[in-house]
């Protein structure tokens, strides 16, 4: 495998990554810009900040999406161009439509449909379910673990647990004044705008991490190649907590 392809496929893993950026950094600070507690200046400044911070904050999400979705074997640079251009397709039309959407699961969904089709329509090309052992414990992975339960129960503990704190709020907050309300609640919303951005950075923008990753599995398991240099391989094994 070439030197020129592995680097084609960074480039558009990065191109996903920028659209990711505007698609969903708008979730962590429209809160605080809508009530303007802080500038669109400065709310971007902090999101920026606190993703970077996420993202090299830890690497589960990175190795699930490097490892634990697709079989290898089906794995190349065209299934990971194909897999990314479809997550980046799926990502400007619901921008553009103002559509609530995840990036996340675009690139998963995106990364199941090539490698179905780079195993000519082999649906045992995605690991729906398997059972491993992790410190002494067995658990269950896969897409349907990952993926598919994690996306149903995760609106409804949302929804749960904002009804919940909210009445927990009305009630501690039942007799405090508003403007007192008012101004504690505005720097509270940096805080929690602050860990949403956090948040975000440590589970999406580890979604690229993991292709790269699987991008370097691919060109090892395609035989000679370019050697890479050694700058890209210790960039690699730093963002993957490897290094």
């Amino acid at each position: 495998m070439s030197l020129g392809i592995i680097f084609l496929v960074i480039f558009i893993a990065l191109v996903f990554e920028y659209i990711n950026g505007f698609h969903d950094t708008a979730n962590s600070i429209a809160t605080v810009v809508g009530t303007k507690v802080m500038t669109p200046r400065q709310a971007i400044a902090m999101a920026a900040a606190t993703n970077l911070i996420g993202a090299l904050a830890g690497h589960a999400v990175a190795k699930t999406v490097s490892s634990g979705l697709v079989d290898a074997q089906f794995i190349s640079p065209m299934v990971l161009v194909c897999a990314l251009l479809g997550g980046i397709v799926w990502d400007l039309i619901t921008w553009w439509f103002g559509l609530p959407s995840s990036s996340t699961h675009a690139l998963v969904g995106g990364l199941c449909g090539a490698a179905v089709a780079s195993a000519h329509d082999n649906w045992h090309a995605i690991i729906w379910s398997v059972k491993k052992v992790k410190d002494g414990k067995e658990v269950m992975e896969g897409v349907l673990h990952k993926v598919v339960v994690p996306m149903i129960t995760s609106p409804i503990i949302g929804l749960v647990g904002g009804f919940l704190f909210m009445g927990l709020l009305y009630f501690v907050f039942q007799k405090a004044r508003p403007r007192f309300v008012s101004k504690f609640f505005g720097k509270a919303q940096i805080l929690s705008a602050s860990y949403m951005g956090f948040a975000h950075g440590l589970a999406d923008a580890q979604k690229t991490m993991g292709i790269i990753w699987m991008l370097l599995i691919a060109a090892d398991l395609a035989g000679p190649k370019d050697p890479l240099p050694f700058w890209v391989v210790l960039a690699c094994q730093t963002a993957m907590g490897l290094g």
